[in-house]
């Protein structure tokens, strides 16, 4: 097997370095021969060429412009006052937009990236490097843009800030267009990649309800490197086109590690993708390790410019890599032929996992990290593994994020016939595949160029990455709903390609033996006809209800939220710390610039302990408790959400409530739903009867129909 993948990169070595030692003479005759296609070709190559790039830049541009539209029509962002323009930021969304007003309204940009990297007027009593934690890359390239394009008249900055980002979705869609259009060779299929995307816009990106997340800035790029890839993989490319491949994968890999904490966790599963397509020698070894390369050097980069980002040292990505070019060496340096080097063929898989596991467990042992503990008991408890009351991590579990994927999700893609059409793709490609590894295993070699008649589709490394990629991302998809934001495009991608292509009709073909009709004739047919019915389909089915959403204007106001923020910056001291609940305390951080005491992100152990000991408030807890674990934060006000409080949720034993009280001991048997005795009722319910002791701790200062704020008292009256 590894023979035949030699001489595969033997021939193609000799193909790129050809034309540099070509004589002047036989270029010239290359030249001439050259000059002898016949015009009409040329020009159709070359308008095939641009008007699959203006349909490629035509749909990116046209996505974002519908993204912006309806996120207009959605929260009026237009006519909206900053405050309420600000709400609409959720959770997480909230912290990043607001680190991004700090850096415009900095007298400088330096200062404003040093005041960001020692920040200590956030998180009461903690000093942050708000860069380093939360990933604020993005945040310092638009401010850097919106301060040197000079659009501080021009724009607002919060439309600057949202308008990078529909734009990075627009590069996201015409990313996917190209990569399904590399593989296909028709623009066709990337026209019906992104009708698939929009359509199911909902499990295709999370956009609509967190605009600024990291996701959002990181998958364009990544989409990019996945294009760049394709074509990068594929046997009949020319020197130029394959190094301008190989650039472009460098840069977007560096880019989307330095815009998302978690890129390193995707780059390991296309990084095992590659891994398999090597093992089966269905790809050139040299440009797969070139690509580990890339990734290595990108994860020393982003280590040093991440303020020595250790979890990337520890990342199982790095010691897939090291493991892998570890092998590589051993079989180099082995005397081929040998009963050593013949071993070493048969067990390459096990010798990488082994070398893998070994290096990962060495790197956390020796190297001092903070990589997330939490994460390891998340998946031991989801894996049935383990079982706990600790109130983070049923908090996890109970997240729609983390759950699996509902009915309602693989409906949706059926109705929309992307599921069929993947799945039928996709048995077609596996097949085509294996009958390729059989036939590798009995020693015959790769073809260098494969020919439609042959209707060898699993020949193409291209094809068989995506494959071995969507079905693990696939895997991933089936285990937690939240990863099929990462899965779907994806399967946009592939569906529309093998509908597209007439080398898979072809392939289907030869395996039916068809004789009635001519093959290649009916693959031809077929692969311009099916995507053309299923364009006309979902035109006529789904293009209606996209223009009903865009011209309907949607209502979204929250009056006690704009009143809560507006008596905050009225009355509260400048210097006041503000409890609650972490989603809340992100957008009082954005609208108010005030200190809280805890923030919604779960990447670092302190705040998750933060959150967990302030969410004590909806337990059954003394008014000393609370008020001991407030002012240990030396928190000023509490903010009493009703939300929270009288929470009825659709998963029984997944209310905030619930979970405290299995964490606290209140609850003796779930199953029974029978309750331990409390000497005291709810916080939250009892502060609001305004009886000691609670009147001794806090101070009810404000409340409207969701909100009840308490000043926590600095002197105390004990009376019983």
């Amino acid at each position: 097997m590894s023979s035949g993948a030699a001489d595969l990169r033997q021939r193609k070595k000799q193909n790129c370095t050809e034309s540099d030692k070509m004589a002047p003479e036989e270029r010239n005759k290359e030249n001439s021969k050259l000059g002898r296609v016949p015009k009409y070709m040329l020009i159709q190559r070359f308008a095939k060429l641009f008007f699959g790039c203006l349909a490629a830049v035509t749909s990116g541009m046209m996505y974002a412009v519908y993204l912006s539209t309806y996120h207009e029509r959605k929260f009026w962002f237009s006519s909206r006052q900053e405050l309420e323009r600000e709400i609409t930021f959720p959770g997480d969304s909230a912290i990043y937009y607001s680190f991004y007003k700090e850096l415009l309204k900095a007298p400088s940009f330096e200062r404003g990236v040093y005041e960001l990297t020692h920040n200590n007027k956030t998180i009461s009593l903690k000093t942050i490097n708000a860069v380093q934690q939360m990933t604020l890359y993005p945040e310092l390239i638009a401010s850097v843009l919106y301060q040197a394009s000079g659009s501080e008249e021009v724009i607002e900055p919060v439309y600057f800030y949202i308008g990078i980002v529909f734009g990075l979705q627009g590069i996201y869609v015409t990313a996917l267009f190209v990569t399904s259009w590399v593989m296909s060779g028709t623009w066709l299929a990337g026209m019906l990649t992104v009708a698939w995307f929009i359509i199911n816009r909902t499990d295709t990106t999370r956009i609509d309800y967190s605009i600024p997340s990291r996701e959002n800035w990181a998958l364009p790029y990544f989409a990019c490197q996945v294009a760049a890839l394709t074509g990068y993989l594929k046997k009949t490319l020319s020197c130029s086109a394959e190094k301008f491949c190989y650039l472009l994968v460098s840069a977007s890999t560096y880019t989307f590690m330095m815009m998302w904490e978690y890129s390193h966790y995707l780059l390991f599963v296309q990084a095992v993708s590659l891994f398999l397509l090597d093992s089966f020698a269905l790809a050139q070894t040299e440009k797969v390790h070139e690509v580990y390369k890339i990734y290595l050097f990108s994860l020393c980069v982003g280590y040093l410019l991440q303020f020595e980002n250790s979890a990337l040292l520890v990342s199982p990505l790095l010691s897939l890599v090291a493991a892998l070019m570890l092998s590589k060496c051993l079989q180099m340096n082995m005397k081929k032929g040998t009963f050593m080097s013949r071993l070493l063929k048969i067990m390459y898989v096990y010798l990488v996992l082994m070398i893998t596991v070994t290096l990962n467990f060495l790197l956390k042992m020796f190297v001092p990290h903070r990589e997330n503990e939490h994460l390891l008991k998340f998946i031991e408890v989801k894996l049935g593994l383990n079982t706990t009351k600790n109130f983070t991590m049923n908090w996890l579990l109970c997240q729609e994020s983390l759950q699996a994927p509902s009915q309602d999700f693989f409906l949706r893609l059926t109705q929309s016939s992307l599921l069929p059409f993947y799945i039928l793709v996709l048995i077609i490609c596996l097949f085509s595949v294996t009958q390729v590894i059989f036939r590798r295993i009995c020693g015959e070699p790769l073809k260098e160029t494969v020919k439609l008649e042959d209707g060898r589709i699993g020949e193409r490394p291209e094809i068989v990455y995506h494959v071995i990629h969507t079905i693990l991302l696939g895997c991933l998809a089936m285990c937690l709903e939240g990863m099929k934001y990462l899965w779907t495009p994806y399967v946009c991608m592939l569906a529309a390609f093998g509908v597209c292509s007439p080398e898979l009709w072809m392939t289907l073909f030869k395996w039916l033996r068809l004789k009635a009709v001519h093959p290649i004739l009916l693959a031809l047919i077929l692969s311009m006809a099916v995507p053309t019915i299923i364009g006309f389909s979902l035109w006529k089915e789904f293009f209606p209800r996209i223009m009903t959403e865009l011209s309907e204007l949607q209502e979204f106001y929250d009056p006690d939220t704009v009143e809560l923020m507006t008596w905050i910056k009225r009355q509260a001291p400048v210097a006041a710390v503000f409890a609650g609940s972490p989603q809340l305390m992100g957008v009082i951080k954005l609208c108010t610039g005030w200190m809280v005491s805890s923030l919604p992100l779960y990447n670092d152990d302190d705040l998750l302990k933060r959150n967990e000991n302030i969410y004590q408030i909806y337990s059954k807890r003394s008014a000393e408790d609370i008020y001991k674990i407030l002012t240990s934060y030396k928190a000023n006000f509490l903010i009493i959400e009703d939300s929270i409080c009288n929470e009825v949720g659709p998963v029984r034993g997944c209310r905030v409530k619930d979970l405290l009280d299995i964490a606290n001991g209140h609850v003796v048997c779930e199953e029974d739903d029978s309750y331990a005795d409390s000497k005291y009722g709810r916080f939250c319910h009892e502060i609001k009867m305004n009886y000691s002791p609670y009147v001794n701790y806090f101070t009810r200062v404000y409340w409207n129909r969701s909100y009840f704020v308490y000043k926590i008292n600095t002197v105390i009256s004990f009376q019983s």
